[in-house]
């Protein structure tokens, strides 16, 4: 089983390499396009993009390092690293979106506002065609080895074609004489590259302080109920290393039923939540169950 995650992970770090090569073209190509058009709104996006370069290294990091084996250091393994990525990439992206819109601000309120050229939505639409081909790559891929970061990086792929498409939109408008609106539209580019660091530190945040979803616990629950044998249910806790779930399970069984039977109903939970839920390692105590009159 941790053979086969680790595999996974190798493959998934092919769609790490694919968004750091996306992301340093269409960064490139919006700062050098968004200086000569005199677009505050590429400049920004292409900023922005800059972030997921930083971000998607760190990702690619973060999922070497989870695949290696466990150790004396490290006996439940290194899977914990995909949540340290994580976290490391949303303070960068807050500096940068913080820097973004100083700037921004800086420029309406000084009036520093200019007409950028059209030639600078094209960049736009065509950055917005790549990410958004990188973000089917990746979201096909992280649904088949199970990444819950390359999920994560999929979602910013799409959430960066968007982006990419309402700046090219503001810039044909700022065009017609309106270059207040560039540079409004630099200020949503950099709410919504604070908003979006806000949210993976929330959800890196959780899983580094054990947190776990409630709902999930109750389906976890509900299946282990249905398994015959099982009088009782006594508690399940979970947490996350990485993408990978564990839980903590204690049940109780008849209490005249061998070793060997008891050990099979530990197997068939196992092997239920793993098939079903993806649980990567399931702990199991058994108790005995006396029957009260």
């Amino acid at each position: 089983m941790h053979k086969d995650r680790q595999q996974d992970l190798k493959k998934a770090e092919t769609g790490a390499i694919l968004s750091i090569v996306s992301y340093i073209i269409v960064t490139v190509l919006k700062l050098i396009v968004g200086n000569f058009a005199n677009s505050k709104a590429l400049i920004a996006d292409g900023l922005n993009n800059s972030t997921d370069i930083i971000a998607s290294i760190v990702v690619f990091i973060g999922l070497r390092i989870a695949r290696k084996p466990a150790d004396k250091d490290h006996t439940y393994g290194h899977w914990k690293a995909e949540n340290v990525a994580s976290l490391i990439t949303s303070f960068i992206m807050l500096l940068i979106g913080l820097e973004v819109l100083y700037s921004s601000i800086q420029a309406i309120l000084k009036n520093d506002m200019h007409s950028p050229d059209s030639s600078a939505a094209i960049v736009g639409v065509v950055s917005a065609v790549i990410m958004y081909g990188v973000y089917l790559y990746n979201k096909k891929l992280s649904e088949k080895v199970r990444s819950s970061a390359l999920l994560a990086a999929a979602k910013d792929n799409r959430s960066d074609a968007w982006t990419s498409i309402g700046t090219s939109i503001a810039i044909f408008a700022a065009s017609f004489n309106l270059g207040w609106l560039d540079s409004l539209t630099a200020v949503v580019v950099a709410c919504l590259i604070l908003k979006t660091a806000v949210d993976i530190f929330r959800e890196s945040a959780f899983s580094l302080s054990d947190g776990f979803e409630e709902d999930l616990l109750a389906e976890y629950s509900e299946a282990v109920k249905q398994v015959a044998g099982v009088d009782e249910l006594v508690s399940i806790r979970g947490r996350y290393y990485g993408a990978n779930i564990f839980l903590d399970v204690v049940i109780k069984v008849d209490k005249n039923l061998t070793v060997e039977k008891s050990h099979a109903i530990a197997d068939e939970i196992e092997t239920i939540l793993y098939e079903e839920f993806h649980v990567f390692d399931t702990d199991i105590h058994i108790e005995p169950f006396k029957q009260t009159s």
